[in-house]
């Protein structure tokens, strides 16, 4: 089932040679990574895979990282890649999903359900004997792209702030504890440690296993529940620049709440205001 949100290694072995089929690198640095991604793509890869560039599909018109770009914009860069309204996608990254699960997210926001991640990422496609080609991406025919974009997915600084005013929304933070907390300093300059008030901390980390692949839509849905998340309760995820937040996305949908938007300015935004409430200390 192409809509399912995961793919796993097996899967993907059995499918790669479809010519519809589109596998594209998303890998994207973490705070406190220092690998060169484009390198780490050229020395080993699956076999026709491109180059997905995260800051390629943000706006550059802002100083935030990562942010949702024009729809126009979007449609240029996805059709670059080859990719048409009628191709099946594949997205993975070198270390796992997050970065993924970043252009997972991005494509649905702009209407392409044919798209899924592949499961504990490349390091899962080694593990499952996949074969690797090394050197540049290939050249890609240019597709035609329309995108559908679906903003009702998307949360911009006037909705959170309403939602921490009313408390009208459960709102999950992908940070890590200490972030959240601000018992470590941000690691963008000039932001506030601490988190919204009212949010639940949810490290990303908390809905993979140890292989990087995806807990259980059972496991997932009983964590969800513990931090509040209801099927009628809009329910919105953030974390340090809207990419970890994706995967908390992706997650909850596999638990079945397909309702889940994403604050794209994410902590680098809300941080860096001088006006925003924050509270430290305790994590819900």
């Amino acid at each position: 089932m192409m809509n399912a949100p995961l793919i796993s290694a097996e899967s993907l072995k059995r499918c790669l040679a479809e010519s519809d089929l589109v596998v594209v690198d998303a890998t994207t640095l973490l705070p406190g990574e220092s690998f060169d991604p484009a390198a780490a793509f050229e020395a080993a890869h699956i076999p026709g895979a491109r180059r997905f560039e995260v800051d390629g599909f943000s706006d550059p018109d802002t100083a935030l990282p990562h942010m949702v770009p024009s729809q126009g914009r979007f449609a240029r860069a996805f059709a670059a890649l080859g990719v048409t309204n009628a191709s099946r996608v594949v997205v993975y990254d070198q270390t796992g999903v997050a970065s993924a699960s970043r252009a997972w997210w991005l494509m649905r926001l702009f209407g392409h359900d044919a798209v899924q991640v592949l499961d504990g990422g490349f390091p899962a496609w080694q593990t499952a004997g996949g074969e690797t080609e090394s050197g540049p991406p290939p050249t890609a025919t240019k597709g035609h792209y329309v995108a559908a974009p679906r903003f009702h997915r998307l949360a911009g600084m006037g909705d959170m702030l309403g939602y921490v005013r009313d408390g009208s929304a459960t709102i999950l933070d992908a940070r890590g504890l200490a972030r959240f907390t601000a018992d470590v300093a941000e690691p963008r300059p000039g932001v506030r440690g601490g988190h919204m008030p009212g949010a639940r901390c949810v490290p990303y980390q908390t809905v993979l296993d140890a292989h990087q692949c995806f807990r259980s839509p059972d496991e997932l849905r009983a964590l969800f529940g513990e931090k509040g998340v209801r099927e009628d309760r809009p329910v919105v995820t953030t974390c340090g620049s809207g990419l970890t937040a994706s995967v908390l996305a992706l997650a909850l949908e596999l638990a079945g709440f397909d309702h889940a938007a994403l604050y794209d300015g994410s902590w680098a935004e809300w941080g860096s205001a001088t006006d925003t409430p924050v509270e430290t200390g305790g994590a819900a």
